[in-house]
């Protein structure tokens, strides 16, 4: 016991001389967490809170262009402005008002309209005996709306805008149809009690989030972030830890260990236990931030999970995870030049095939498969079931259990490795 905490002592006392290594650990993280949190919040924003804001150029001159524009404004995502300058300048309109998305209504839009909607009158007449089965109305379609959209937006937020602009253009033709059908029959216009109650009514859609403690509060951008950004952190370790061992192993140290009265597998565990206890650190610092700090900077606040013995557990298996990865990355790397790069290089792709960067679900055929090797992918569903879901330990289990069996694995190829360099 007295040569391991001898042996600890030595390996804090490195730690503390590497200043750039400390910085890589704690200072990058915590700003990599702040920066991503504060542009995903604002994305967030954008789509919840703030509107897109939307430039209309209208060439017609009937109700049925106004009654689209009116159905624009209300869906509630647009901030919707008009400009009077033509089809050909409405790019450089857009670049002048700031607006991400533009549209252009025809100029025969209301007789379309008109068009189409008496011709579907005049079916469902004939249909009921009351009309001309014989008389066709020459109707064509309605000529498209054009929408220019600013190409940084995202292909799923667009598929968004064009659903609700289809929606609106719905309500447009749906209410039009309704009048001539109405006047049709009773030879007088619609009421507009009537005809708001025959077309805004429509069922509700309750949104519900699912978790495992049946809350239904909707996790924020801070609940995503700061788990996965420490994940990230505890791993980046590789830059201090894995350039020690191999430095370690150049000066020689292993071989005059031999010489002692002592073995290399002290050493192994003591550098296990304080580079565990600065991933400790790490999310210890990162959840505090999250959770104190982010309110008085305008992010939301992070909710720690109700379950914090199955949080202790997570951080110390997927900390421990990130160590013996660090651990072996050295033993196998022959200078700190190869160990900090392969581990960078290393780390990163191991966040992306995790999901850190790219969902997991939105992953396809061979990326799918190789998340399950990432220990990454296993610690961060971990996090998510506690902070997102506000899952238990009992809960987690099917995420701890291949991370560490991951990190045995880890564990037993640096054995390996130790055994084939004649270090132990």
């Amino acid at each position: 016991m007295f040569k391991l905490l001898a042996t600890i002592q030595k390996d804090i006392r490195v730690l503390l001389r590497d200043k750039v290594g400390i910085a890589l650990m704690f200072v990058m993280p915590i700003i990599l967490v702040i920066v991503v949190t504060s542009i995903q919040n604002s994305t967030f924003e954008l789509v919840s809170k703030n509107k897109l804001p939307i430039l209309i150029y209208n060439q017609d001159t009937g109700k049925s262009s106004l009654q689209m524009i009116k159905a624009i404004g209300n869906i509630g995502m647009f901030k919707v402005s008009q400009t009077s300058k033509g089809e050909t300048n409405i790019v450089d309109a857009m670049h002048h008002s700031d607006a991400m998305l533009g549209i252009v209504i025809p100029a025969n839009f209301s007789a379309k309209v008109e068009a189409k909607s008496k011709s579907v009158s005049d079916k469902a007449m004939a249909s009921f005996g009351l009309g001309d089965s014989t008389k066709k109305a020459a109707v064509g379609d309605v000529d498209p709306l054009i929408l220019y959209y600013n190409p940084v937006l995202q292909e799923s937020l667009r598929l968004s805008v064009k659903g609700a602009l289809q929606s609106s253009l719905q309500m447009v033709e749906s209410r039009e149809t309704l009048r001539t059908l109405y006047f049709s029959i009773n030879e007088k216009e619609l009421p507009e009690k009537l005809e708001n109650d025959m077309l805004n009514n429509r069922t509700p859609i309750s949104e519900v989030p699912v978790s495992k403690d049946g809350t239904k509060s909707t996790p924020n951008s801070t609940q995503h972030n700061v788990p996965a950004w420490t994940i990230f952190a505890m791993f980046f370790v590789i830059m201090s830890l894995g350039g020690s061992v191999v430095k370690e192993k150049v000066s020689g140290s292993y071989i005059r260990l031999k010489t002692l009265p002592t073995s290399y597998h002290v050493a192994l565990i003591s550098k296990q236990v304080v580079f565990l206890g600065v991933t400790l650190l790490q999310a210890a610092v990162i959840f505090s931030m999250g959770i104190w700090l982010f309110p008085y900077i305008g992010l939301p606040a992070l909710n720690p999970p109700t379950d914090v013995l199955a949080l202790v557990i997570t951080t110390l298996i997927c900390g421990w995870c990130a160590v013996s990865y660090a651990i072996c990355v050295g033993v196998y790397a022959d200078t700190q030049e190869q160990s900090n790069g392969f581990g960078a290089v290393s780390i990163v792709i191991l966040a992306c095939v995790g999901g850190l960067m790219v969902p997991s679900f939105a992953m396809q055929g061979a990326f799918k498969t190789a998340a399950d090797i990432s220990p990454m992918h296993w610690c961060l569903e971990a996090y998510y079931t506690l902070f997102l879901e506000g899952g238990k330990l009992k809960d987690i289990l099917d995420n701890l259990v291949p991370l560490f069996v991951i990190t045995l694995v880890i564990q037993f190829v640096t054995y390996l490795g130790l055994k084939r360099k004649n270090l132990i």
